[in-house]
């Protein structure tokens, strides 16, 4: 009876992945066709296994190309949550959604968390797919070498490690899927089961994966500076340990800092200029990428089938009246403008917020608005890790740490990149640790830092709620009588719901607390 409710269960989620859900579990050869066939039977291998070189370097592609394409979704909504939530944004657009995370008024039917959760999973999915097919190729197929096994399985630990890390600063406790679910008969039905409809694994049970496969990682990943800056290299997987270690669960400010140290030489530099970052020329239509300071991007290199990213947040300057009919997203606040201000930083000022004309006027005059500026193009590239981020972090750790002199060295010239002024190197760790937090919010605007900052900083969410909740209440430094009307913040709201479709879906997955 429990198989014939098991097989029944697969049966209608079966039909859920032959439609759009199907990215979740995309089709590989890991199913019954390269599964071992016990001696005396008869091989239920199919045609579409993968066991070739040719095959495996598609999927390979498949997830870089995933990172470029199916991720945007996602993405663009993690840069406007980040801001928005905490105090560089308004939630702005016309859907109400963007508005209902800045109001902390959001539940588990908003969009938000249901594009979270499916394209982290699916990002997990496409890096599975690699990782899951290198040993069959490696066993029949002399073509792939035992060192291309090593870094096409390290790229795809670093690709996998990111979406989960990711995963778990918005929900928490994850699914920790390191195996594609296979074909299902009545005799496997039971162990297959887990495989799709996953439980949430905790925290110390996500730590020791990432701990194995970043290890791994950071020593099999090709070096930084012998390939562009769209493949993972060991300077994004000692960026993810750094990451790691930076969180709550997982404090290690000594290990942070020994990643930070590793990455800062491996050959990267900051950009001479700030606005370098975002640069693109419309007379050679093409955009900056694969730069000394970067260390992974996703972007485009063709105008003509370049990302759709853009239109969510201002124009694209390629061709500038194209999707700007519409009220865009995540509005640059005053407070940010203010704090830029505050510092005489017009040079980072004027790349995060943009001023243009536009037909409505929800939060500026539509005479002079003000936009995102970091996507002005359809093929600006994504920063998902660069040198600037890497030199702020740690020196979080080294305030952390009691080396706040160490701490402020590396502010400062992160600042002189700036051409703004040092500030005092003579100040004691607490003071250094808030002059890096601010520090991160005026570098890396948008790009998808600001609350997990928040969320990070100290030993509980107290800063993370003063930020929040200080949006509301005139006096406070984070005051903005923009501002959506906000729910006060509680420890529970810090995270994200599970969405109910997930929840619909899958009778192992329980809802996080207050929602």
């Amino acid at each position: 009876m429990k198989k014939i409710f098991i097989l029944a269960s697969l049966f209608g989620l079966g039909v859920m992945l032959s439609s759009c859900e199907l990215d979740k579990f995309p089709e590989t050869g890991y199913n019954e066709g390269n599964v071992e066939t016990p001696e005396g039977e008869e091989s239920t291998e199919n045609e579409n296994a993968i066991t070739k070189k040719e095959d495996l370097a598609g999927l390979r592609t498949a997830m870089y190309d995933y990172l470029r394409d199916g991720f945007q979704d996602a993405n663009y909504k993690h840069l406007t949550a980040n801001a928005c939530r905490a105090d560089d944004a308004y939630g702005a657009g016309d859907s109400g959604k963007p508005t209902e995370i800045e109001a902390n008024t959001f539940t588990s039917d908003n969009e938000f968390p249901s594009t979270f959760w499916t394209g982290f999973m699916s990002g997990v999915s496409s890096a599975n797919a690699v990782i899951c097919n290198l040993d069959a190729v490696l066993a029949n197929d002399p073509g792939l070498t035992q060192a291309e096994y090593n870094q096409w399985m390290a790229e795809a630990l670093c690709v996998r490690a990111y979406m989960w890390l990711l995963m778990t600063q918005y929900f928490g406790d994850i699914p920790m899927l390191t195996a594609i679910p296979p074909a299902i008969n009545a005799d496997n039905v039971e162990e297959v089961y887990p495989l799709y409809f996953p439980q949430r694994v905790d925290a110390e049970t996500l730590k020791v994966q990432l701990e194995k496969d970043l290890a791994f990682a950071c020593e099999y990943a090709p070096d930084p500076m012998s390939v562009e800056r769209d493949f993972a290299s060991k300077g994004f997987a000692q960026y993810l340990v750094a990451r790691m270690y930076s969180l709550k669960q997982y404090r290690d400010w000594n290990k942070v800092k020994a990643a930070c140290e590793a990455i800062e030489g491996m050959g990267y530099d900051l950009a001479d200029n700030y606005a370098d970052l975002w640069a693109f020329d419309l007379d050679a239509q093409t955009a900056e990428h694969n730069n000394t300071e970067s260390i992974f991007e996703a972007g485009k290199d063709n105008t003509a089938n370049g990302n759709w990213f853009f239109m969510m947040f201002w124009r694209n300057h390629f061709k500038p009246e194209d999707s700007f009919s519409w009220i865009k997203w995540c509005t640059p606040t005053r407070n940010l403008a203010e704090a830029y201000d505050a510092e005489g930083d017009t040079e980072r000022k004027n790349i995060s917020i943009r001023w243009d004309k536009c037909d409505w006027e929800q939060y500026y005059p539509k005479d002079n608005y003000a936009f995102m500026g970091k996507i002005p193009t359809n093929i600006t590239v994504i920063y998902h890790a660069r040198l600037a981020d890497v030199l702020l972090l740690h020196a979080e750790a080294l305030a952390n740490l009691g080396d706040a002199k160490g701490a402020m060295a590396l502010v400062n010239r992160v600042r002189d990149r700036a051409k703004i002024a040092a500030l005092p190197e003579n100040v004691t760790p607490d003071e250094a640790k808030l002059y890096v937090l601010n520090e991160r919010r005026l570098e890396l605007a948008y790009e998808g830092h600001r609350y997990f900052d928040l969320m990070r900083f100290g030993d509980d969410y107290s800063m993370l709620k003063e930020v929040h909740d200080g949006g509301n209440i005139k006096g406070s430094a984070y005051y903005d009588e923009w501002f959506a009307t906000r729910v006060p913040l509680n420890d529970q709201r810090v995270l994200m719901p599970i969405p109910t479709a997930v929840l619909d879906e899958n009778p192992n997955i329980e809802q996080n607390p207050g929602y």
